[in-house]
């Protein structure tokens, strides 16, 4: 055994060190290959259990959100079948609903970190593992400490704690220490580092283009200190990183120096391994991601992502054929022995560490149904509500509109755009019933629009068109005299697989009140909730807030603080004016900069000061 298993992060005792040798020593090679695989399906069944668990003998298995009573009788079902107990996994990101759909949302990274407050990051480990715990997850991929430094970029924004270094390093810290009161063991992601790029590691290898100095300052700093403080896992990303590649081997040919770190192996032994002393596991993102699949053939790179220094693959487009793609590579010694014994070793650490086998022998692996009550409790809900209510950022205002008051602007033009255009959306008309709770008077814009713009040219009449039309051909005077102010509100949710996150506007040969041309007409009041930087979209907004969570919690914090019954205190975590001049005119003075820790924040054991 050429890993230290009694070394941090592992530190197993002997008997747990004897464990892992034991276990890995009784395995045939298809059961260590079988360990290597974190799977996720789409089915429970007894079926897919006995050959996941059975035949091919997998390490882990990552859950999606389902109903926390559903989460806990299929993770019984797979510690149950499975000989060597499991790993099971889930986006533990922004708190227990990242497994159980009924669990608590407590606030995205970005909100967190608004908060300036490193308790906050403590809180979101604390409620994300519990609740994880709770329904048998043991391991989360979380938390996220991608430093976010282009605003351009699609994945990160609100996934992140920000552009900060410090600031990203102590609401994770907070994380981490949560995640070991509550068993479960964190992960670290995405190294080495997104964030930089505006290109999405989902579709293609993106590329994190800082020097190596500035490596080192940013995203080295965070990983530095969290592995010094006993992070258990990292996610490598397939996200190249040259400058760093560079340096720590300055013999490497410029393919190599552009390979993604899943399948680097100067970024992972050289630089994880040997420069950071990272000792833990190391499971790659996703490889269904294009990230992973661009570089060379899959039946090449699977072997070869262990066999550079990673432990654990993590998804597949088909278990048997990647399964046999990674026993062939060892058969053709693509992959060592020796490297497949290393992470069988550490796979088997972890779950020593988290002291898997003494409770698969106690049969408790998975709690009992009365931990369920733990899930979505009223005390992780007013942890929620207390976030929220120190989150939500006032960016811009212009003077003279807030508090909004309906006895002096009454009559609201209401705009709510998501990811995708849909009339009777759940979020619009939430958002249109608390304006007119409040007093106002409301017209919701519908947006989708079927029609064929040929039938507009052509004259041919139905009632879409006829209301298309009239609204392209309507007088300035005429929309501007039934409306006293005007709102946009922007839910326009991180996804994978995008290019891009910026706002959507529905325009009618350029024209149509789906864009702000009302703008110097009356007051216009945006709000988004879920991306920071709509603001380089809608630089014209008189007020704009980011509220970083569409949670019910945020929502009730941002009418709160628009109608004046509690103060704005949130301080952007990263620069939402996106370095344009015109979009910072007019701001508050909490906008300015960025969030650093709160002066006189409670202190934690292990939360550095």
């Amino acid at each position: 055994m050429t890993v230290d298993v009694t070394a941090a992060p592992f530190s197993l005792d002997p008997t747990q060190a004897d464990w892992v040798r034991r276990t890995r020593e009784a395995m045939t090679l298809e059961e260590k290959v079988g360990q290597i695989f974190c799977v996720s399906a789409f089915t429970f069944s007894a079926r897919t259990i006995k050959h996941l668990t059975g035949d091919l003998k997998v390490g882990g298995w990552m859950f999606r959100p389902m109903p926390g009573a559903k989460v806990q009788k299929n993770a019984r079902k797979l510690q149950a079948a499975s000989d060597v107990p499991l790993l099971l996994a889930a986006n533990l990101e922004s708190g227990g609903n990242g497994a159980a759909s009924d669990g608590t949302s407590y606030a995205m990274p970005g909100g967190v970190a608004a908060t300036a407050d490193p308790e906050a990051g403590y809180r979101l480990g604390k409620i994300s593992c519990r609740e994880g715990a709770a329904v048998g997850i043991n391991w989360a991929f979380a938390p996220i400490v991608d430093v976010d430094l282009n605003h351009r970029n699609p994945i990160t924004n609100v996934r992140s704690f920000g552009s900060d270094p410090d600031l990203v390093t102590r609401m994770a810290q907070g994380y981490l220490l949560a995640s070991r009161e509550e068993g479960v063991a964190a992960t670290i992601k995405h190294f080495p580092g997104d964030g930089v790029d505006e290109r999405d590691q989902h579709l293609l290898v993106s590329v994190n283009t800082l020097s190596a100095d500035r490596w080192w300052a940013t995203s080295g700093a965070v990983y530095r200190r969290l592995i010094d403080d006993g992070a258990m896992s990292v996610m490598v990303g397939h996200i190249a990183q040259p400058a760093v590649a560079r340096q720590v081997d300055p013999t490497i040919s410029d393919d190599d120096a552009l390979l993604p770190g899943s399948l680097s192996k100067t970024l992972v032994s050289g630089l994880l391994r040997d420069k950071l002393g990272f000792n833990g596991l190391v499971v790659t993102d996703s490889t269904l991601m294009v990230g992973f699949m661009q570089t060379m053939p899959r039946r090449e790179a699977l072997p070869l992502a262990i066999e550079r220094g990673c432990d654990m693959i993590l998804f597949n487009r088909n278990i048997d054929e990647d399964y046999g793609y990674v026993l062939d590579g060892v058969r053709t010694g693509l992959l060592s022995a020796e490297r497949l014994d290393d992470a069988v070793t550490r796979v088997l650490a972890l779950k020593a560490a988290l002291r898997l086998p003494e409770k698969q022998a106690a049969g408790t692996l998975v709690p009992g149904a009365d931990a369920l009550a733990s899930v979505g409790t009223a005390g992780a809900h007013e942890w929620a509500v207390q976030c929220a209510d120190r989150a939500v950022t006032l960016v811009k205002d212009r003077g003279d509109i807030l508090p909004l008051n309906p006895a002096k602007r009454r009559r609201v033009y209401l705009n709510v755009i998501e990811n995708y255009a849909q009339n009777g959306s759940p979020f619009a008309r939430d958002i249109k019933r608390r304006l007119e709770l409040e007093g106002f008077e409301v017209t919701l814009r519908k947006r989708k629009l079927d029609f064929n713009p040929e039938q507009v040219l052509r004259g041919i009449p139905s009632p879409t068109v006829i209301r298309v039309i009239r609204e392209i051909t309507a007088t300035t005077g005429a929309f501007v005299s039934k409306y006293d102010m005007t709102m946009i509100v922007l839910n326009m949710e991180t996804v994978s697989n995008a290019t891009v996150v910026r706002v959507d506007w529905k325009v009618m040969f350029g024209l149509g009140n789906d864009i702000p041309w009302y703008a110097g007409e009356m007051p216009l009041v945006v709000v988004s909730t879920a991306n920071p930087y709509h603001l380089l979209d809608i630089p014209m907004a008189h007020v704009y807030v980011n509220a970083y969570t569409n949670n019910e919690v945020t929502l009730d914090a941002v009418f709160d603080k628009l109608m004046g019954r509690s103060p704005f205190t949130g301080v952007s975590p990263s620069d939402p004016f996106c370095g344009h001049e015109d979009c910072a005119v007019n701001r508050p003075a909490s906008a300015v900069g960025l969030a650093t820790p709160r002066a006189g924040a409670p202190a934690r054991p292990g939360v550095r000061a």
